[in-house]
């Protein structure tokens, strides 16, 4: 773990508005420590919720770093669809003669 910032849970007592002021910086946080070892974290609201929701989104996707390793090897071999293929496909861009026609399909038009 790489911080910068640490400092005994005594000397944060006494600075406390200044490390206020200092977490909401990007990236500043401060490690308190009590006899020298490490007891918690000071960060940001906002780098906390930023992590909490991170912790969140890997936990409902456990396989997340697979598939993204996954998905970057088959871009690096080519093997990915285009955007105007994704948009044919779904209805969103029509191709006729060679010419695109963009548009939206009728609620009634069903995709087969």
């Amino acid at each position: 773990m790489n911080i910068k910032n640490i400092m005994s849970i005594s000397q944060a007592r006494k600075e406390i508005f200044s490390i206020m002021k200092q977490v909401q910086q990007p990236g500043q946080h401060f490690m308190l420590t009590e006899k020298g070892r490490p007891k918690m974290v000071v960060l940001s609201a906002s780098d906390f919720e930023s992590l909490v929701e991170t912790v969140d989104v890997l936990r409902a996707f456990p396989d997340l770093e697979d598939d993204i390793s996954e998905a970057e090897g088959e871009y690096r071999k080519g093997n990915y669809a285009t955007l105007d293929k994704i948009l044919a496909e779904e209805g969103y861009v029509k191709v006729t003669g060679g010419r695109k026609k963009h548009g939206l399909r009728g609620h009634s038009a069903k995709k087969s």
